[in-house]
Parts: C-alpha cells; structure tokens; sequence
C-alpha cells in the first residue's frame, strides 16, 4: 500500500535544512571621513571641543537650566507627537509578532451543521436512492506550510527592521521635540534681551530729542536737527513690536510642544542669565556620529527592510508545499457527534510552483533590487546630509566666536568714547547732546554684542541636536 503522505513529511523535513534565499544584510561601513570640515577650516570657538567625546546626559541640561529641564520633561510627557510615534512603533512590533506567527502550524476548530441531498446520478444505474437527510460536523483542522525557502523568515526579518525603523523614528522625534523646545525657550530669552538693550536705546534717543528741543527753543539747533533726532527715535521705536511678536510666537509655540491650549499655559519667562553657555562641546567622530544618530539609524534599518524584501521576492520564485490535517465529528444527529464510530479524519499534502506567471514574480524580484538600491542611496544622502548639518553647526560656533570678539571690541571702543566724552563734558570742552549720542552708540554696541552672544547659544543648541542628542531612555 502506497503511503504518499509520510512521504511528503519526510520530504518537508530535508527541505527544511535548506538555506534561507535572499541576500543576507549587513551593515553599511562607516564613512571613512576623519573630521567634518575641510583642513583648512580652522575651528576657533568660544568653548572647548572634545573630539571624540559622547554626549553622555541629557544635552539640554548643559545650559544648567532647572526652569528649562523641567519644561524639556513636560515636553516628552505630553507632546503628542511623541505619543503618535510610541504608538507606531507598538503597531510595528505587534507586526512582528502576527508575522512570525507564519512560521507556526495554524489551528482553526470549525462546526458544520446542514442538510444534503444527493442526486439519482450518484451511485449510477441503480434504483437505490438516499432521501434528504441533516448532518453535522465539528472538529479541529490543523494547516502549516514549511518555510522552504524562507520567504517567512525573510518577512519576518522585513517587520522587525521595519519596527526597528520605527523605534529611531521615535529617537528622531525625541531629538526634534528637545532641540525645538530649547530653541524657543533661547527664542524667548534672546527677544527679551533685545528688548531691554532696544529700550536702552529709545530712552537715550528720547533724552537727545529733549536736548535738542531745547536748544532749538534757544535758537541754537534747527528744525531739521529735530525731525532728525526724531526720526531716529521711531525708527528704533519701530524695533520693538517685532521683538514682541518674536516672543508671543515662541510662546505660543511651546504650548503647543507641551500639548497645551497657547490661552490656557504659558511657558517660564527665560532670560540669557538663567541660562549657562556650555563651555565643553562633545562631538562625536564621523564615524560613530553614523552609528548614533537617530536618522541615520533609520535609514540603516529601512535599507535592512529593503535587503528582506529580495529575500521575500526571491522565495516566491520557489515551490511551496502545504501539509494539512483534520480530526472531524460526523453524525446525523447532533446527540451522537462524540461516539467513536464517528470520528473521521483527514491528512494532505500539496506542493505548487510557479510555471507561467507572465514574469511577475521575476519583476516583482527585480523591483525588489531596485528598492534595495534606492534604500541604500537613501542611505548614503542621510549621512552626508548629517555630517553636513554638522559641519554647518561647528564653522558657526567659530564664526560666532570671530562676531562676538568684533562686537566686544565695538563695546569696548563706544565704552571708551562715552567715558572720554563725559570727561570732556565736565571741563566744557563738549555739548550735553555729544554725550548722548556717545551713550546712544554704546548702547547700539550692547545691542551687537547681545546678539552675537544669543547666536552662541543658538548655534550650540544645533550642533547638539546635529549630533542626534541623547538617547531616548526605554522604560
């Protein structure tokens, strides 16, 4: 007696030793670039750079900001766009899981209850007939295709890459959200620093428009001189609805950062002397910067899926082969459905390949490749892109050190000028109105220095979040 189905077990078993087709992935190689910036781009900053040295905290904490660090934590509490990238990263894991499930034997329990009749052709010429009669069926059946080939694992692998996208999507998003939240918060502080130095300004000009209303009255200024100091006066007036809008708007945007209603919260009122310039910068290597930030990891992980899918499309170029089996109650009448004469039972095995499909399958592999090649150019354009960013972030600091000295420099040579002005003034050599105007301009160089010094702290705040941050702790 033949015994085909032992047979296509024991077939399974051997062919269950096969190697998995498809490409197997392996990491892309570290860029070979030693440093960022070409050699004769010299890195002057105003604080120290550690080549080579990991962000080893929280990077925001750097600017020694208690006000600061608890809005950061408010931020990754309740930004919703955190709580969406949790929740895809959960969906892409359970993905996994209903993917691997491929790989084990599927188990249904099914009941049949109907009625039957059979035609007269059934059992030839013959004058035996079978009336309509009710029947009933229930039992489990039991279905599993061996992975041959590994199309399953190759899916499985695609779904955990792809999961694994996810989980640095949310590193990503958790970079995005602190470096955004620090750049409104400098936002808030650097505007009102401006503002005060504006306001320094327009109280001088005033006091000179009152000096030369003055003179004027004596018959000693004209009427252009007015309506030239005025003038003046408005357009620095002028400068202060801007500042205020810049603040409002960076208000209004941490509220949303923080989940909040911007009319129902508002954030701390930073200034620059609660915030510490970091003195140290940590800068990772090119090539551990590859292996760190969040995006870069992502487009890893996306050429990893890509690498699985050839490996999907090419086990569908091959055999498959399904083994089935079932276990049924049979009765007529639902009483006697668990006698054990009515036990009946099934085990199948079929095997289908692929013959003629039009070149579907072969394009379907082929286009695969072409992804997979996609994916790596992806991949190599988010590097570059990345040690770019960083480059730009590292020839600002040294630009923003070269404008701060200039500015100290103008300080320093206004400082000077209004201190030999008002020497003048008392031995009667100068006008009251030349001292003013000195004051003015010292004034206009606190304001240049105040900028440079805010663009330090913007330019530092980039360059940590160019580095990718700090890593998102994992409950």
């Amino acid at each position: 007696m033949n015994r085909p189905i032992p047979l296509i077990i024991c077939l399974a078993a051997l062919l269950s030793a096969c190697t998995v087709v498809g490409p197997d992935f392996k990491s892309p190689d570290a860029p070979a670039a030693k440093a960022y910036t070409p050699e004769s781009e010299v890195l002057t900053t105003a604080q120290r750079i550690s080549v080579g040295k990991q962000l080893e905290m929280d990077w925001w904490r750097l600017f020694s900001s208690n006000q600061l660090n608890d809005l950061v934590k408010q931020a990754l509490d309740d930004n919703y766009s955190i709580t969406a990238a949790q929740e895809t990263l959960a969906q892409a894991e359970e993905a996994v899981k209903a993917e691997n499930g491929g790989l084990m034997p599927q188990v249904t329990l099914g009941g049949t209850a109907g009625r039957q009749k059979y035609g007269v052709a059934l059992f030839g010429p013959s004058n035996f007939k079978i009336p309509p009669f009710n029947y009933y069926e229930v039992g489990p059946q039991v279905s599993w295709s061996p992975d041959f080939f590994g199309g399953t694992q190759r899916g499985v692998e695609r779904q955990k890459a792809l999961a694994e996208y996810q989980s640095h999507q949310l590193d990503a998003a958790y970079v995005t959200l602190t470096g955004n939240v620090v750049a409104e918060a400098l936002e808030i502080a650097a505007a009102k620093a401006e503002i005060n130095a504006v306001e320094k300004i327009v109280a001088e000009d005033k006091k000179t428009l009152n000096l030369v209303q003055a003179a004027f009255n004596a018959g000693a200024e004209t009427k252009v001189d007015i309506l030239t100091v005025r003038s003046q006066l408005e357009n620095n007036q002028a400068l202060l609805p801007p500042l205020k809008q810049r603040i409002s708007i960076a208000r209004h945007a941490l509220a949303v950062l923080v989940g909040k209603p911007p009319g129902n919260w508002a954030p701390p009122e930073f200034t620059l002397d609660s915030l510490i310039l970091p003195k140290e910068l940590p800068v990772a290597m090119p090539s551990e910067l590859a292996h760190k930030r969040p995006d870069i990891l992502a487009a890893e992980a996306n050429l990893h899926a890509a690498s699985a899918a050839v490996g999907v499309a090419t086990a569908n170029l091959y055999p498959k082969i399904t083994i089935s089996a079932s276990t049924l109650q049979e009765a007529l009448i639902p009483g006697r459905l668990f006698e054990g004469a009515n036990n009946a039972w099934s085990l199948a095995g079929g095997i289908t390949a692929p013959v003629l499909n039009g070149g579907t399958l072969s394009a379907e592999k082929r286009g695969a490749e072409h992804a997979y090649q996609a994916a790596l150019a992806q991949y190599q354009e988010t590097v570059l892109h990345a040690f770019g960013q960083v480059a730009d972030a590292l020839t600002a600091l040294t630009h923003d050190a070269e404008l701060s000295a200039a500015q100290q420099k103008a300080y320093d040579t206004t400082h000077t000028s209004l201190t030999l002005a008002r020497k003048s003034y008392q031995s009667g050599e100068t006008s009251l109105l030349q001292v003013e105007e000195a004051e003015r301009q010292l004034a206009q160089a606190q304001l240049g220095l105040i900028r440079a010094q805010i663009q330090l702290y913007q330019d530092t705040a980039a360059l940590f979040v160019a580095l990718g941050g700090s890593p998102i702790p994992r409950e």
